[in-house]
C-alpha cells in the first residue's frame, strides 16, 4: 500500500490444546525459529518470542494488511505441522482455540520485549491464568469466563 505508514505493536498470547506441557525446552530455540520465520514470510516484524512447556508469548510489529487472525492461524497451522513432521511427541499436538491480542505503544517495547523473554522466571510466581486474565483486565477487555482457555490449575 503505497504511502501508507504504520507503528503497530502487538502481543500475541496463545495456549496449547488441553494446557498441556507439550513444548519442551529442548525443541523450544527450533519452534522460536519456526515460528519467526512464519512471521517474517508474511511480512511482520518479529520483535520477542517464547514459548513456555503450555503457551507462547510473542510480539510483533503488524503492517496494516495483515489481519491478526489470519497471522495466528498461520503462526498455529504451521508450528502444529512443524512439531508433527518432527515427531517431537508420541501423540496429536494442537493449539488451544482462540488468542489474545494487546496492543502497546512505541516507548513499551523494551518492558514487553524484557516480559516476554523472562517467562521462565515470572510463571515460578504467577500462572497463565492468572497472567491472562490480568491482560484482559489491565486493557479493559471484555470477556465470558466460559470462553477463556481451557485451565488445568
Amino acid at each position: 500500500m503505497a504511502n501508507t505508514y504504520s507503528q503497530i505493536y502487538i502481543q500475541i498470547v496463545f495456549a496449547v490444546e488441553g494446557r498441556q506441557n507439550l513444548i519442551s525446552q529442548q525443541h523450544r530455540e527450533e519452534l522460536h525459529k519456526y515460528i519467526t520465520g512464519i512471521i517474517q514470510k508474511r511480512s511482520q516484524k518479529m520483535l520477542a518470542i517464547f514459548c513456555m512447556p503450555d503457551h507462547t508469548h510473542i510480539l510483533i510489529g503488524l503492517t496494516p494488511p495483515m489481519a491478526i487472525s489470519d497471522l495466528v492461524r498461520d503462526i498455529k497451522a504451521g508450528s502444529s505441522k512443524f512439531i508433527h513432521d518432527n515427531r517431537w511427541l508420541h501423540g496429536r499436538f494442537s493449539w488451544q482455540e482462540g488468542f489474545g491480542a494487546f496492543s502497546y505503544s512505541r516507548s513499551q517495547i523494551d518492558t514487553v520485549i524484557k516480559y516476554i523473554l523472562n517467562q521462565e522466571s515470572h510463571h515460578a510466581k504467577r500462572t497463565f491464568r492468572n497472567e491472562y486474565i490480568g491482560f484482559l483486565n489491565k486493557f479493559e477487555v471484555d470477556y465470558d469466563e466460559r470462553y477463556l482457555f481451557d485451565w488445568n490449575e
